[in-house]
């Protein structure tokens, strides 16, 4: 079989990112050290020789780089400065963009402008719908959103909203399935896929993997934003969408960040301050982490590094504010807030989720559970 060379493939993944990987000169000090290496699936070195021959249908093929979760061990002892831990994470984002057939995502990871404008005419356009699309009579004595904005109308815009984000997300998923599998898919039985899906399920809910490596810091910082951010979108997304009335509860008894004021131990409100304590902790972390550069995951910082984590901390400091604006009962400074709180998490959900690094969250345990998958079938193969 004919193998294609990429000429280019360096030169267009600098545009994602990669720096350093040229110094590589394999001595394989990265994999030695990477506790999640193995014979079968050998990293960082083989993916950097992939890129520095031009191999781009291996690298789209590779399950390696969503393996990875750069814990930085890797990079610090390289003896060469080729940051193979930073190359891994170049490779995601170049994975991404491969993997999303609308190349918003390539846009997003290759010019800064580009992310910046798009969020912000997404921001805009969220906030003249609230401005124009805002009840007659709203209620100025008391802080009550239903008033401003009726729960009906912010159903079917939540419904509208969340079928795109799973179109776009599963569609996409579904290339890095195709690419990840190849011919091998049509092979493997559908009882094989079944029989493996609770390590989707596993993998995606505790990031088990991670905890392998030597600084557990690292696991836990990540496992409380992908919690916490996963706890907010169930909360707003999916429990407020038509599962609600499925579940045969209206909306005056469903909404957290609306009307309704629940006990401070209703579970409701608990998941939503977990869900507030764990992003904070975590972006606050990362973002000190990345001004101090104090690993080496934060010595290199992309501009989709910063953003993800900018908006996830202004949707979660504005939300904060919304929900005190509720319980002190100020109606114009809680609807105030309430638009800008919008007008930040709706860009990061419709641009960050399918095209950026919150899409990672899909693709990382989506392989994991892909490779259990092929190591099932080689051993029914030998059985």
């Amino acid at each position: 079989m004919s193998v294609k060379i990429d000429p280019n493939l360096m030169k267009d993944l600098k545009a994602f990112g990669m720096k350093d990987a040229n110094k590589c000169m394999h001595c394989g000090n990265c994999t030695a050290v990477c506790p999640l290496s193995t014979p079968e699936n050998p990293f960082p070195r083989k993916i950097i020789k992939y890129a520095q021959m031009g191999l781009k249908d291996k690298i789209l093929q590779s399950p390696e780089p969503w393996l990875c979760y750069y814990c930085g061990e890797c990079s610090d002892v390289c003896p060469r400065g080729a940051d193979p831990g930073e190359a891994m994470m170049v490779m995601r984002r170049y994975l991404t963009s491969c993997y999303d057939w609308t190349g918003f995502s390539r846009k997003f990871y290759t010019s800064e402008r580009f992310e910046l404008v798009a969020i912000s005419i997404v921001a805009v356009l969220v906030g003249l719908a609230l401005w124009i699309f805002h009840g007659a009579n709203p209620d100025m004595e008391h802080a009550c959103l239903n008033t401003v904005w009726p729960a009906p109308a912010i159903e079917i815009a939540d419904i509208i909203m969340g079928t795109i984000l799973a179109f776009l997300l599963l569609s996409n998923t579904y290339r890095c399935f195709l690419f990840v599998m190849g011919d091998l898919r049509k092979k493997i039985p559908l009882d094989i896929y079944i029989g493996q899906a609770k390590e989707l399920l596993t993998h995606f809910l505790t990031q088990k993997s991670f905890g392998k490596c030597e600084d557990r810091t690292q696991w836990f910082v990540h496992l409380m934003i992908m919690t916490g951010y996963c706890t907010v979108f169930l909360l707003v997304v999916v429990f407020l969408a038509g599962g609600i009335h499925v579940i045969g509860l209206s909306w005056d008894k469903i909404m957290f960040q609306r009307d309704v004021i629940y006990p401070f131990f209703h579970p409701v409100r608990l998941l939503g301050y977990y869900a507030t304590f764990a992003i904070l902790y975590g972006t606050t972390y990362a973002m000190i982490g990345r001004l101090k550069k104090t690993k080496a995951p934060y010595k290199n910082s992309h501009a989709t590094d910063w953003m993800f984590l900018m908006l996830l901390q202004l949707t979660t400091l504005t939300g904060i504010l919304v929900h005190f604006g509720r319980l002190l009962d100020w109606p114009m400074i809680t609807y105030i807030i309430y638009v800008i709180h919008m007008m930040v998490a709706i860009p990061m959900l419709v641009l960050e989720v399918p095209f950026a690094k919150w899409a990672h969250l899909a693709f990382r345990p989506v392989v994991i559970y892909l490779m259990g998958v092929k190591e099932k079938y080689y051993q029914d193969q030998k059985g």
